[in-house]
């Protein structure tokens, strides 16, 4: 395996190693020791998969407040995406930066998010299967978001949607901006 670090610390991209042959391929989509040994030490107790049946559709950004924060290790298992991950941990030196990497069925990668950051995603393609592995278990009253087009954020969705008109649940549409979002994450304190 290969971990490969974003511009902000502690957002990484792994890459599974994959054995093919004329049958398919195998990889291991998650081993503890090996994770750890890279610097993944969460312990994931809830596995999510998301199916979006048409490209362009949006889907963020999203968090879970403290006690309920989240980390994630996610992945696309059909099709293909952008996933973004923004640092929304107040005072952090990288406070509403975002990062972003195509996942797909392809190239295997995976994208850990560590809590204290909102996460999304776009699909580049119809019938998408995505796959998320979290450290906490979802809790509604948790429910953190913003727009995914936040501007003290501005992610570059226009290009990365390339002129197609976004496919939005409401919730995404009609969220607050990040600074009148129910943020509650602070940089060194609840992470």
């Amino acid at each position: 395996m290969n971990v490969i670090e974003t511009s902000i610390p502690g957002v990484l991209i792994v890459e599974t190693d994959v054995f093919g042959d004329h049958r398919g391929f195998f990889t291991e989509t998650y081993n503890k020791p090996k994770y750890e040994a890279m610097g993944i030490t969460n312990d994931f107790v809830q596995d999510n998969m998301s199916f979006s049946a048409q490209k362009g559709t949006l889907r963020g950004l999203h968090w879970q407040n403290p006690p309920y924060a989240q980390a994630k290790l996610v992945s696309c298992s059909k099709g293909k995406v952008i996933d973004v991950a923004v640092d929304i941990r107040k005072g952090s030196p990288t406070f509403g930066k975002w990062v972003s990497v195509e996942l797909s069925a392809e190239n295997h990668r995976q994208f850990y998010i560590p809590r204290g950051f909102a996460h999304g995603f776009l699909t580049l393609t119809d019938d998408v299967e995505f796959r998320y592995k979290c450290d906490n278990v979802y809790h509604k009253a948790a429910e953190g978001g913003m727009r995914y087009d936040a501007p003290e954020v501005n992610v570059d969705w226009g290009a990365l949607l390339a002129g197609i008109e976004p496919v939005l649940s409401e919730k995404d549409t009609t969220g607050p901006t990040l600074a009148d979002s129910n943020n509650q994450f602070v940089y060194g304190e609840n992470c």
